[in-house]
């Protein structure tokens, strides 16, 4: 029988972390550049826009990550599409993101008071100079901790894309328990690798609120 030492144990969980920490960033990065679209079709003055961003958030915050998964890996596949695990996990957190995303930072635009958007438009600013030189800047403010709480729940969130066979830090736990035989261990560092790489950003949250607080103080 092979004797697994807890490094050995650990190296294997760390191989597998990378790809949850990669799967992260792309859920993040694909999901806040969709998210931010979505945010000014949910605020333009267009009708269609606003239906559009709408519905989307409505149909991926009302429907359950875990079938958003089937469909895009098992459901394609019933076209004759054939989806490697990656990309449907990928795609999926992306879009399961950006519906997040879209919701958090609309809350923070509409928490800015009325009478910026009216002193913005007198200036003769168009939409979209509003929101990039007065209104984003005080939102970002207010958006920095519903935004940096959401991240660290996409990075846990990764483990249900275990469920289409994509071997991230969770599944990997459960490979290296199927041979070692070691539970306890191995799940106690898989708790430990996700508080590593989550408990940063907590911290890194409430430094940059801080420092976006006195920021404002001080203007």
């Amino acid at each position: 029988m092979i004797e697994f030492t807890t490094w050995d144990i650990l190296r294997n969980l760390l191989l597998a972390a990378r790809w949850t920490v990669l799967l992260s960033l792309v859920s993040f990065i694909g999901g806040g550049i969709v998210g931010l679209l979505l945010l000014f079709a949910r605020i333009s003055r267009k009708k269609s826009l606003r239906t559009f961003s709408r519905y989307y958030v409505e149909l991926f915050q009302g429907t359950p990550l875990l079938m958003q998964l089937f469909i895009a890996f098992f459901g394609l596949g019933l076209f004759g599409i054939d989806v490697p695990a990656w990309l449907a996990a990928g795609l999926t957190l992306v879009l399961w993101t950006a519906a997040f995303l879209t919701e958090i930072w609309r809350g923070c635009v509409e928490s800015v008071a009325k009478g910026q958007w009216e002193a913005s438009a007198s200036l003769a600013m168009g939409r979209f100079q509003q929101m990039r030189y007065v209104i984003l800047p005080q939102a970002m403010r207010v958006a920095v901790p519903p935004t940096v709480g959401f991240i660290v729940q996409v990075i846990k969130g990764t483990a249900v894309t275990s469920i289409i066979g994509f071997v991230e830090l969770s599944k990997a736990g459960t490979v290296v328990t199927n041979a070692t035989f070691q539970p306890f261990v191995v799940y106690g560092l898989v708790a430990l690798i996700y508080f590593a790489l989550c408990w940063p950003l907590s911290k890194s949250s409430q430094i940059l609120e801080r420092k976006l607080n006195v920021a404002h103080r001080n203007h």
